[in-house]
């Protein structure tokens, strides 16, 4: 198996900065569009266990749009073979001072695209440097 073909790795770098333009955005159609309608697509949010295509598009429409912006960092994309990908990053936003929020998605690609099939968020208090 190939790990991190470089098309691979553009295509699904693109999928998830779509992702990202959406969700602070509170694109909702889109947003449904990128997880897999499937029943044992998943969602583990910082506060809901999400089971299903139809739990999670329930959430996204009743999610209020207010206070979605954020920035990310230390994304990393890891390709596996050309059709399934992991991409993970930490992100921040201005009114939650002092976390950081890490989120991991497991991409597939499919007939008709790229489509998130498990996702997991939790945020945790930012983690000190430590100086030696």
């Amino acid at each position: 198996m190939q790990v991190d073909l470089p098309d691979v790795v553009a295509e699904v770098t693109a999928q998830f900065e779509r992702y990202e333009k959406a969700l602070v955005a509170n694109d909702v159609a889109v947003l449904d569009q990128l997880f897999r309608d499937d029943a044992r697509t998943l969602r583990y949010g910082i506060g809901e266990n999400l089971h299903g295509y139809g739990e999670i598009t329930a959430f996204r429409a009743a999610r209020s749009p207010v206070g979605l912006m954020r920035r990310t960092e230390r994304t990393v994309i890891t390709t596996y073979g050309r059709d399934t990908a992991v991409a993970s990053t930490l992100f921040y936003r201005d009114t939650a001072p002092g976390k950081v929020g890490r989120q991991m998605q497991t991409w597939v690609r499919f007939p008709e695209g790229w489509r998130i099939v498990a996702a997991h968020v939790s945020i945790i208090d930012e983690p000190r440097v430590q100086t030696t």
